[in-house]
C-alpha cells in the first residue's frame, strides 16, 4: 500500500481544512516547494496535491507553486481541484504531473474522464468525495444524489488509473478513515482505491492495509502535527 504525503493549497500556502470547509484552515507551510521536499527526502514515493482554491474556482488557481513543487521533486505527483476541460488536463501533464485527479466533472460530464482516461493512459483518477455515501462536488460544497459505488462502477470499463475515495466528514478531523465504507467500494470495482479522509495515525495505516484490498492511503494534518512519522510509516508499509 503506497502511502500519499498531502499538500493542500490555498492562497499559495501548504494548508489542512476541517471537513472541507475553506473557512477552517490551518496554515502549515508557506513555502509548499519546501515541504513537498522534506517529504520526499522522509522517502515518499509519490506526493498527493489539492488546488483548494481551483476547486471552488472550477479552474487552477496555485500553479505556480505546484509548478514549483514538480520543479523541486523527483517523485511522481497526482493533482485535483479545478480540473474540469481537457485543455486543463493536457497543460498539467506537459508540466510533469503524473496523475490528474476528475472530481466534478466525473459527476457533471463522465464522458470527458473517459476521453481523458483513453488518451492518457494510467494518467488520470477519479477523486470520488462523498458524505453519507453521496458523491458532493465543486470543493465539496455541492451535495448530490450521486452514490458512491455506482459512480465508480460506471467507470470500470474507461482505463481509469485509481479511484481516490474521501469521506468528508472524516476529513482532517483527526479521527481515522472510514475503513469500512473504503474496503466495500474496493472490493466493489477493479480500480485501484486509494484512502482520503482522517487518516492520522499508524494504527489507521495498518488497518487500511489489513483489508489487504486498499491500493492507498493519503494523509495530511497527522503527518504535519506529528501523529504519523512519515519515514517510520514508510518502512512499516514496505516491509509488510
Amino acid at each position: 500500500m503506497i502511502l500519499y504525503p498531502a499538500i493542500d493549497l490555498k492562497d499559495g500556502n501548504a494548508v489542512r481544512l476541517v471537513h472541507g470547509d475553506m473557512d477552517q484552515t490551518t496554515v502549515f507551510n508557506d513555502d509548499p516547494a519546501a515541504q513537498a521536499r522534506a517529504f520526499v527526502e522522509a522517502g515518499c514515493e509519490w506526493l498527493h496535491l489539492v488546488d483548494l482554491n481551483g476547486a471552488f474556482a472550477g479552474e487552477p488557481v496555485n500553479a505556480a507553486p505546484v509548478e514549483a513543487i514538480l520543479a523541486a521533486c523527483p517523485v511522481p505527483a497526482q493533482l485535483g481541484g479545478g480540473i474540469r476541460d481537457m485543455a486543463t488536463i493536457e497543460r498539467w501533464l506537459d508540466k510533469g504531473l503524473a496523475r490528474v485527479i476528475l472530481g466534478t466533472v466525473a459527476v457533471e460530464n463522465p464522458d470527458l474522464v473517459r476521453k481523458a482516461a483513453k488518451a492518457f493512459p494510467g494518467k488520470v483518477a477519479v477523486g470520488l468525495d462523498a458524505r453519507n455515501g453521496r458523491v458532493a462536488t465543486r470543493g465539496w460544497a455541492e451535495e448530490t444524489d450521486v452514490m458512491v459505488t455506482d459512480l465508480a462502477k460506471s467507470f470500470e470499463d474507461a482505463g481509469i488509473a485509481a479511484i481516490i475515495y474521501t469521506d468528508i466528514l472524516r476529513d482532517g478531523a483527526m479521527k481515522g478513515p472510514n475503513v469500512g465504507a473504503t474496503a466495500d467500494l474496493a472490493r466493489a470495482v477493479d480500480i485501484p482505491v486509494i484512502a482520503s479522509g482522517g487518516v492520522s495515525s499508524m494504527e489507521d495505516l495498518v488497518a487500511l492495509q489489513d483489508t489487504g484490498v486498499i491500493a492507498g492511503a493519503i494523509s495530511g494534518r497527522a503527518l504535519y502535527d506529528g501523529a504519523i512519522d512519515l519515514g517510520a510509516a514508510l518502512k512499516m508499509l514496505q516491509g509488510a
